[in-house]
Protein backbone atom coordinates (compact mmCIF):
# COMPACT_ATOMS: atom_id res chain seq x y z
CA UNK A 1 0.00 0.00 0.00
CA UNK A 2 1.19 3.52 -0.80
CA UNK A 3 0.12 6.65 1.06
CA UNK A 4 0.42 10.28 0.13
CA UNK A 5 2.03 12.52 2.72
CA UNK A 6 2.02 16.32 2.75
CA UNK A 7 4.50 18.41 4.73
CA UNK A 8 2.35 21.46 5.43
CA UNK A 9 5.36 23.39 6.72
CA UNK A 10 6.92 23.15 3.25
CA UNK A 11 3.69 23.75 1.29
CA UNK A 12 3.41 27.28 -0.10
CA UNK A 13 0.13 26.84 -1.97
CA UNK A 14 1.53 26.83 -5.50
CA UNK A 15 -1.31 24.51 -6.54
CA UNK A 16 0.65 22.34 -8.95
CA UNK A 17 -0.68 19.23 -7.21
CA UNK A 18 -4.27 20.33 -7.80
CA UNK A 19 -3.50 21.26 -11.40
CA UNK A 20 -1.84 17.88 -12.00
CA UNK A 21 -4.27 15.64 -10.10
CA UNK A 22 -7.49 17.45 -9.11
CA UNK A 23 -9.17 14.21 -8.06
CA UNK A 24 -6.39 13.56 -5.52
CA UNK A 25 -5.69 17.05 -4.16
CA UNK A 26 -7.39 20.30 -3.20
CA UNK A 27 -6.29 23.47 -1.43
CA UNK A 28 -7.65 24.84 1.83
CA UNK A 29 -9.58 28.09 1.69
CA UNK A 30 -7.50 29.89 4.31
CA UNK A 31 -3.84 29.51 3.29
CA UNK A 32 -4.14 27.63 0.02
CA UNK A 33 -2.18 24.69 1.42
CA UNK A 34 -2.60 21.21 0.02
CA UNK A 35 -5.44 18.96 1.16
CA UNK A 36 -5.09 15.28 0.28
CA UNK A 37 -8.44 13.96 -0.92
CA UNK A 38 -7.31 10.36 -1.50
CA UNK A 39 -4.67 9.38 1.08
CA UNK A 40 -4.09 5.90 -0.41
CA UNK A 41 -4.42 6.10 -4.19
CA UNK A 42 -4.97 2.81 -5.96
CA UNK A 43 -2.67 1.46 -8.66
CA UNK A 44 -4.62 3.26 -11.38
CA UNK A 45 -3.97 6.63 -9.70
CA UNK A 46 -0.35 6.12 -8.67
CA UNK A 47 1.13 7.60 -11.87
CA UNK A 48 -0.88 10.80 -11.30
CA UNK A 49 0.09 10.91 -7.64
CA UNK A 50 3.74 10.50 -8.61
CA UNK A 51 3.51 13.31 -11.19
CA UNK A 52 1.96 15.59 -8.59
CA UNK A 53 4.75 14.94 -6.09
CA UNK A 54 7.34 15.74 -8.74
CA UNK A 55 5.44 18.88 -9.84
CA UNK A 56 5.45 20.36 -6.32
CA UNK A 57 8.00 23.19 -6.38
CA UNK A 58 8.48 23.02 -2.61
CA UNK A 59 8.78 19.22 -2.43
CA UNK A 60 5.99 19.13 0.13
CA UNK A 61 4.50 15.88 -1.18
CA UNK A 62 5.83 12.36 -0.90
CA UNK A 63 4.61 8.85 -1.61
CA UNK A 64 5.30 6.51 1.31
CA UNK A 65 5.19 2.72 1.02
CA UNK A 66 3.59 0.98 3.96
Amino acid sequence: MVRLHADLDRCRGAGQCVFTAPDLFDQDDVEGKVVILVPSPGPDRLPLADRATVACPNRALTLVSE
